[in-house]
C-alpha cells in the first residue's frame, strides 16, 4: 500500500440490523482525493448467501443508520459537501430520502422511540452570536469568553461551554405524504411577511435550528450547560436515559452519572432524575440502555476512585441495575476485561458489548444474572454488533480487511457477508502481521506484532509506538504499517506496560512511572525481534510514535542513541506546559505523572532533552488541543538550539487525529514527508535517499 491507495481505505460502520433479521446497513466511508473529504454512502447487506450487498444511498457523506422498531424506516446522518450532518429518514423498502433537521452545527447521534414514531438526536446547539447564528459576526468578530471552569475546550470540538451537546424530540412524518411545494409569487411575499410579524412577536422555547421551512418542529428537551449524550428510549417510550455530568463540583472531576428525563408531550420543561445505584462510588458513565423487558438498565462505567479524577488504565466495566432502583451488579471482570463502545440488546433481557482483550476486540453477551458467553474472539476486531430477531450481525476487521460485515452462525462461527476491502487487496496489496512474543528485561511477555517487506533483506527497522498510553495495537489492517512496508521497512509494533487489553494491572504499571517499564519492553520487544530475523537489520533503527507514543519516542531518544533518526508526532512532551494548554491538562499529566515538580521533570522528556543526539523529524497540527502544538515547538526549538539535526513539519486546520481523520489531502502528505525523512537516513531500494 502508498500513499495514494488512502482512497481504497473503506471504513465499515457498525450494523443496524433489520428486526426481521434478513439484513443489515452500515456506512461505508473512504477517503477521496478529489473532494479532500470523506465520502461514503450506506449498504444493504443481506444474510442470504444468494444475495450480494448493494448501495442504498448516494449521498455525499452517508453515516451512522438505524432502523425503526417496525422496519419500516431507515434513519441516517447525511452530510453535504461541505455541510454539517442532518437526520434523514428514507423508507426501508426504498425511495427518496427526507430531511429532518437543519441543525446549525449538524446531527451528532439520534434513538427511536419504541412505537416508532418519535426520534430524541443529539445536536451542538450555539450560544446566540456565536457560531454563525448572527450573519456578520465571524468567528474573530464574535465576544470575548470569560472562562471560569477547567472544562471549557475539546480537541475536535472547540469551545463547549457556548455549544453543549443537547437532547431534542421529533416526530417522525409519514414518509408517503405529498411533499411541500415551496410558495412563490404572491404567496411567497405573503409567507414572508406572516414569519416577519412572528418573529417580532418573540418566540417560544428553541428548536434545533434556524427556520427550516417545511422541515417537522424539533422541541429541545435539555438545557444544561454540560454536554448531555449517549440518549437512548425507555422500554415503555415515556423517558429517556442519557449520561451526563450535571452534578455539583462537577467541573474537578471527571465523574459523570445516569440522568432519566421523563417525556410528556404537555410538558416541556421536565428536569432530569439522576439514576444513581445505591452501591454506586465515584464513576464515569459511558453508556446505558434498557432490557427489551423493562426490567433491567445496563450501563458501563469506570472507576474514578476516590478523588473522582483516578483514571488512569481504569478498566471500563458493564454493569446491571433494577430498572426500579436498588444496587448494581457487576458482570463483566474489572480486573481483565475491559468494555468498549455502546451496549445493543440481545433477546428480552440480554446485552452485548466489545471488549479489548490481547491486541484484539471481542464480543461478548451478558445476562442479568451475570451470565456471561463469549460470542467472537481470535485475531479479529469487532467494530460493532446488533441483533435482530435472534440474528447477530457485526461489523469486523483483521489482517486482510479494513471493515466487512459478518453473520453469527448457529455454531458460533462467523460467515463473512461483504468484500469492501478486495480493490485495496487486489491494486495495493496487504503485507499480513507476525504475531510475536519477547520477554522484557525483567522476565515480563511483551506482545506485538512484525509487518514484513518482501524480499530477502537486510530490513532497515521502524519501531511504532501507539499513543494512549492505555490503547492497543491489534493484527487489524494498519495503513500506517501498510505504508512503511511497502517502502521496505519492517515495522515493529507491541503493547507495551500501560496498555489497554491486557488486565488492568497491565496499564496501571506505570501510573506515576512513565518511561521505565514501558520503555524497557519496547526496546525489550525490538531486541527480540533483531534476535530472532536474521533479515532485520539492526544497524539501521528508526523509532516513532504518536500522543503517548510521541512522549515514549521523545524519552526513549534521550537514553538510547542506536537510532538513525526519530518521529515525535503530536507529542506529550513536557507535563508542566501541559497543564495549562491542553483540553485535559488540568487533570491527565498529574494522574500519569504525579504533581510534583519533582516527579514531572523525572518523567519529562523535556528535561531530558539535552541529552538527545538523534535526527529528529516533529510532526503538529495547529489546532490539536490533546496535545497543543506547544509542544512540539518547545521541543522542535530546544533540539535545533542543542544542535541537534530536526525539523517541524506543522499542519494547519487539522486537530490531534490528524493521521486517522485529517483531510485526505493532509494525510496523504503526511505520509509522503515521513517516508523522505526516512529517505534521508534510513533508505531502502523502495525509498531511495533524495539526490542533491
Amino acid at each position: 500500500m502508498k500513499s495514494e491507495h488512502l482512497p481504497l481505505l473503506k471504513s465499515v460502520s457498525a450494523p443496524a440490523v433489520h428486526p426481521d433479521g434478513s439484513l443489515a446497513v452500515v456506512s461505508v466511508v473512504r477517503p477521496d482525493f478529489d473532494a479532500d473529504a470523506y465520502v461514503g454512502q450506506l449498504w444493504s447487506v443481506p444474510t442470504d448467501p444468494a444475495l450480494r450487498p448493494r448501495r442504498l444511498t448516494r449521498g455525499f457523506r452517508d453515516t451512522s443508520p438505524g432502523f425503526s422498531p417496525d422496519g419500516q424506516v431507515l434513519a441516517f446522518l447525511r452530510a453535504k459537501a461541505g455541510g454539517k450532518p442532518q437526520l434523514h429518514l428514507v423508507e426501508a423498502s426504498g425511495g427518496e430520502p427526507v430531511p429532518l433537521t437543519d441543525a446549525p452545527l449538524g446531527v451528532s447521534a439520534f434513538t427511536w422511540s419504541p412505537d416508532s414514531r418519535s426520534i430524541v438526536f443529539s445536536a451542538r446547539t450555539p450560544e446566540e452570536g456565536r457560531y454563525g447564528t448572527v450573519d456578520g459576526v465571524s468567528a474573530g468578530g464574535e465576544d470575548a469568553r470569560l472562562i471560569t471552569d477547567y472544562k471549557y475546550r475539546m480537541n475536535g470540538v472547540g469551545y463547549t461551554a457556548d455549544k453543549p451537546l443537547q437532547l431534542f424530540v421529533v416526530q417522525v412524518p409519514a414518509l408517503d405524504d405529498e411533499p411541500p411545494v415551496a410558495p412563490a409569487g404572491r404567496a411567497k411575499a405573503a409567507s414572508a411577511e406572516a414569519a416577519s410579524a412572528e418573529s417580532a412577536g418573540g418566540a417560544g422555547k428553541g428548536g434545533a435550528g434556524k427556520d427550516s421551512g417545511s422541515l417537522p418542529t424539533a422541541r429541545q428537551l435539555t438545557a444544561g450547560t454540560t454536554d448531555h449524550d449517549g440518549a437512548t428510549y425507555s422500554t415503555d417510550g415515556r423517558a429517556v436515559y442519557f449520561t451526563a455530568a450535571l452534578h455539583e463540583g462537577s467541573d474537578s472531576d471527571l465523574a459523570s452519572g445516569i440522568y432519566r428525563l421523563r417525556l410528556d408531550p404537555e410538558d416541556g420543561g421536565a428536569e432530569p432524575e439522576p439514576v444513581t445505584p445505591g452501591n454506586a462510588g465515584r464513576q464515569s458513565v459511558s453508556s446505558v440502555r434498557q432490557s427489551r423487558d423493562g426490567r433491567w438498565l445496563y450501563f458501563t462505567a469506570q472507576d474514578m476512585g476516590a478523588s473522582g479524577l483516578d483514571f488512569v488504565a481504569r478498566n471500563t466495566a458493564l454493569y446491571v441495575l433494577p430498572a426500579e432502583g436498588g444496587d448494581a451488579l457487576l458482570l463483566s471482570d474489572v480486573e481483565t476485561a475491559d468494555i468498549t463502545g455502546g451496549i445493543e440488546l440481545r433477546g428480552d433481557d440480554g446485552a452485548l458489548v466489545l471488549n479489548n482483550h490481547r491486541g484484539a476486540v471481542q464480543l461478548l453477551e451478558f445476562g442479568p444474572d451475570g451470565q456471561r458467553s463469549l460470542l467472537v474472539e481470535g485475531e479479529r476486531v469487532v467494530t460493532g454488533a446488533a441483533e435482530g430477531n435472534g440474528t447477530v450481525l457485526l461489523s469486523v476487521s483483521d489482517a486482510e480487511t479494513a471493515g466487512d460485515v459478518a453473520v453469527l452462525e448457529a455454531g458460533g462461527g462467523l460467515r463473512v457477508l461483504s468484500d469492501f476491502s478486495a480493490p485495496l487487496r487486489n491494486e495495493a496489496g496487504i503485507l499480513l502481521p507476525q504475531e510475536l512474543t519477547f520477554a522484557s528485561g525483567d522476565g515480563y511477555p511483551v506482545h506485538g506484532w512484525l509487518v514484513k517487506p518482501e524480499g530477502e533483506g537486510p530490513h532497515p527497522v521502524l519501531l511504532n509506538i501507539h499513543g494512549g498510553p492505555f490503547a492497543q495495537f491489534t493484527g487489524a489492517l494498519f495503513d500506517e504499517a501498510q505504508v512503511y512496508a511497502a517502502a521496505g521497512y519492517a515495522v515493529l509494533m507491541c503493547n507495551p506496560r500501560g496498555s489497554a487489553g491486557y488486565g488492568q494491572a497491565h496499564g496501571r504499571t506505570i501510573k506515576e512511572r512513565m518511561g521505565t517499564v514501558d520503555m524497557q519492553d519496547v526496546l525489550a520487544f525490538l531486541d527480540g525481534a533483531l534476535e530472532k530475523f536474521e533479515e532485520l537489520d539492526g544497524g539501521s533503527l528508526g523509532i516513532m510514535g504518536g500522543s503517548y507514543g510521541g512522549y515514549l519516542t521523545a524519552w526513549t531518544i534521550s537514553q538510547d542513541h542506536r537510532f538513525k533518526a526519530a518521529i515525535v508526532e503530536r507529542g506529550f512532551l513536557d507535563p508542566v506546559s501541559f497543564t495549562g494548554s491542553a483540553d485535559i491538562g488540568w487533570f491527565f499529566g498529574g494522574e500519569y505523572t504525579g504533581r510534583s515538580a519533582e516527579q514531572m521533570a523525572a518523567q519529562s522528556p523535556m528535561a531530558r532533552v539535552d541529552q538527545v543526539r538523534t535526527p529528529t523529524l516533529v510532526i503538529h497540527s495547529e489546532e490539536d488541543l490533546r496535545c497543543p502544538v506547544e509542544q512540539g515547538q518547545r521541543y522542535f526549538t530546544a533540539l535545533k538550539q542543542l544542535g541537534v539535526e530536526a525539523a517541524f513539519l506543522v499542519f494547519p486546520g487539522e486537530n490531534h487525529e490528524l493521521s486517522r481523520s485529517g483531510t485526505p489531502h493532509h494525510r496523504k502528505q503526511r505520509f509522503d514527508q515521513i517516508l523522505q525523512w526516512w529517505s534521508r537516513h534510513i533508505p531502502t531500494a523502495a525509498n531511495p535517499a533524495p539526490r542533491d
